[in-house]
């Protein structure tokens, strides 16, 4: 349960930051770690949101390497 109760306010307190970087990355990580990760963890298993987690980072990291920064 502490992931899902510190990750997104690290990601809120980091988000201007990424902002002022790349708005469109920061977005991006916005939207898959927190509003398609860890705002579901209610609704999975454990197991289940490990796995969200894992798929929605790696996502961002392929999108990363294909040139996206």
């Amino acid at each position: 349960m502490s992931y899902y109760l510190d990750f997104p306010y690290e990601v809120e307190k980091r988000y201007r930051k990424m902002v002022r970087e790349d708005r469109e990355y920061a977005d991006l990580i916005y939207e898959c770690l927190v509003e398609e990760g860890t705002d579901k963890f209610d609704d999975l298993s454990d197991a289940q949101f490990k796995r969200l987690i894992k798929k929605q980072y790696k996502y961002i990291q392929d999108v990363a390497s294909e040139g996206f920064l």
